[in-house]
Parts: C-alpha cells; structure tokens; sequence
C-alpha cells in the first residue's frame, strides 16, 4: 500500500500572520522562510493543520525522484553535515539515499521521526531560482499557496 508523503514549504514571513496560523508553522516545524518538511498524508490531524496554515505554506505529494535530490542536495546530520550514502548506511543500516526514498515513499520509514538517529527532520531551502511565478498571496492555482498537488516537486527542484 502506497502512502502519500506531503512535502510542506514555508514561502511566508510572521509579518502580519495570525497567532493561530504561527502556532501552526512552529508545531509542523516550519520556524522560518523556504523550510521545507515531510509527513505522510496519514498522520492524525495534519490535514486540518494544513488547511489552518495554508496563508504561509505550499504542499503536495513528493515523488521519489523528487525526495532522492532533496536529501542528497539539503538533508542534513546535526552538526549541519551533509547526508551521504555512508551516513546512512552508519545511522539506519540502509544501502544509501535511494532506499531511505523507497522506504520513506512507502510509509516504512517517517522522516520526520528520525531526528533521535541524528538526522534534522527538515530542509533549508533556498528562494526558487527564477522566483515565484505567482502571487505569494493568494492560493494555488492563482497563486502559490496552499495545495498544488504533483506540482510541488518542480517547485522543490527549483529552491533545492
């Protein structure tokens, strides 16, 4: 059984947002601009979390090309070392960043959880190259907030 894997980016400052919608970013890990993080769809209460946070946060389902890019170019080890197949064959006893992806996209392993092997559950991003196409305030398809679906990962590709 597949499940989908919601990569989540924050693509908006504290300026002017509701404390409600700050709690929401603080508790999804999204402490500041262009940061981006993974949860499976699955996961109680994080649909309502997305939808109370969507004036601040862009998300859709990551594909495995997608997520392998993503830790190889921005997945980090506390001590803001970069991740590499030896990493993780060290820490989880993988064959490398490929498999971690397979196991990630099929629900096996929970990104966000391997914070206690010494992994940091989130990426920093940087600003898309070529900045945004949309308004950052408004929603998808308009502009780039909110759900946008298999979208999200060209949007990845470009900040990674």
């Amino acid at each position: 059984m597949i499940i989908l894997v919601y990569a989540i980016v924050r693509i908006r400052g504290t300026s002017g947002l509701d404390p409600k919608v700050e709690k929401v970013l603080d508790l999804l890990r999204l402490r500041r601009n262009f940061v981006a993080v993974l949860y499976a769809e699955n996961l109680n209460g994080l649909k309502n979390m997305l939808i109370e946070g969507q004036s601040a946060i862009t998300w859709g389902e990551i594909n495995k090309e997608t997520l392998v890019e993503l830790i190889r170019r921005r997945g980090k080890i506390i001590g803001d070392k970069p991740i590499t197949d030896q990493v993780i064959k060290e820490k989880l006893g993988l064959s490398g960043i490929d498999e971690l992806a397979d196991k990630i996209i099929k629900g096996e392993i929970h990104y966000n959880k391997l914070e206690e092997k010494g992994i940091k559950p989130f990426f920093r991003l940087h600003p898309p190259s070529g900045g945004f196409n949309l308004s950052i305030k408004k929603l998808y398809p308009k502009g780039e907030l909110g759900y946008r679906g298999n979208s999200i990962n060209e949007l990845i590709l470009r900040m990674a």
